[in-house]
């Protein structure tokens, strides 16, 4: 069986379902390998506008699995510094893929799993679902997240999270900036599809534009950043969809 199921593309969403229920669809070489090969598919793919990332069973992902612990105890530096990379790799293809990433979360998003969400574009969570960074319990250190974090929440509230380990519940993780939109469980599944149906009905090269001028953002100079922004404007502006867009615009009030 697979680790990792794709579903036939609707209303320009592809989902892709974390699928190793009976571990919690706990992140181990297998799945997270399959997880960069679909993303890498969806991305070739030109009937995909936003790529979801969901879980199978009654969990999200919860972090690494028993199995991936106990290699990290025994491995060498060499070989845990290979393992690191592979996720590194992963986190970064979420954030420069051209197109939208969706996370969402029902039941627990922990460790390695949070991470995984907070990677992704924008999170939608069912009201059920929590949240959390437990790692500092076992002496560990949810070292790449970080810089995650500190992109996503203020500096203080990102240090109660690693520090701490607590988990959040849905209400909390929306109310510090961790997800988007919150959703009742019963129908988590269906508000999920309508969330991601509505980014995907909107410009392609506006969303992929603005996802990329966003992050291009983070670490440059005011200065630097009003000119990627002007670069970005003039290319937005020779796209078809804005020339059909202002044309539309136009039309409506004459």
């Amino acid at each position: 069986m697979s680790v990792l199921e794709r579903a036939p593309v609707q209303e320009g969403v592809l989902w892709l379902t974390l699928s190793r229920p009976e571990k919690r669809n706990a992140l181990n070489d297998a799945l997270v390998t399959a997880l960069k090969a679909g993303l890498r598919e969806a991305e070739a793919d030109p009937e995909v506008r936003v790529v979801g990332i969901r879980g199978a069973g009654t969990d999200f992902c919860s972090g690494a699995d028993l199995a991936a612990l106990e290699k990290i105890s025994r491995a060498t530096v060499l070989e845990n510094l290979e393992d690191v990379d592979s996720l590194a790799e992963l986190f970064l293809l979420l954030r420069n893929l051209r197109k939208p990433v969706v996370a969402a979360v029902h039941g627990r998003a922990l460790a390695g799993g949070c991470g995984l969400a907070t990677a992704c574009d924008l999170v939608v969570a069912a009201e059920s679902a929590r949240f959390g960074y437990p790692e500092v319990r076992i002496g560990f250190v949810p070292a790449m997240v970080m810089a995650l974090l500190r992109r996503n929440l203020s500096e203080k509230r990102a240090f109660e999270l690693i520090t701490l380990g607590e988990a959040l519940g849905a209400e909390e993780a929306e109310r510090v900036g961790l997800i988007n939109r919150r959703f009742p469980d019963d129908s988590f599944e269906s508000e999920a599809q309508r969330f991601s149906a509505e980014l995907a009905s909107r410009s392609a090269s506006a969303v992929q534009l603005c996802k990329r001028l966003l992050y291009q953002t983070d670490v440059v100079s005011y200065e630097t950043a009003i000119r990627a922004g002007a670069d970005v404007n003039v290319l937005a502006r020779m796209t078809e969809d804005t020339r059909e867009g202002v044309k539309r615009f136009l039309a409506g009030r004459g």
